[in-house]
């Protein structure tokens, strides 16, 4: 993915550090993203036989303690690419 986002000239942080909040205080804790596009998206990468309900949960929860509002979930352990797009 990173010489993918290299070569379309997309702005990304790999393994990015992020503050985490709870009720509008940060915490002394961080979260590392997969990767965070374009300052905006939070990109979770798995590798599974297909995604549930908790990654679901899990990238809903990471977007609310980093104050994201889009994320984009990609499988990649199937025979083809499963994707889901989750708004906060």
């Amino acid at each position: 993915m990173i010489i993918e986002f290299e070569e379309a000239g997309i702005a990304f942080q790999n393994q990015a550090e992020l503050e985490v909040y709870y009720k509008g205080r940060k915490l002394n804790k961080k979260y590392k993203a997969d990767f965070i596009v374009e300052k905006k998206v939070l990109v979770e990468l798995k590798g599974t036989h297909g995604l549930t309900e908790i990654d679901e949960a899990q990238t809903i929860n990471y977007l609310k303690a980093t104050e994201l509002q889009v994320g984009l979930m990609l499988n990649f352990g199937r025979s083809s690419l499963e994707w889901k797009r989750v708004v906060y």
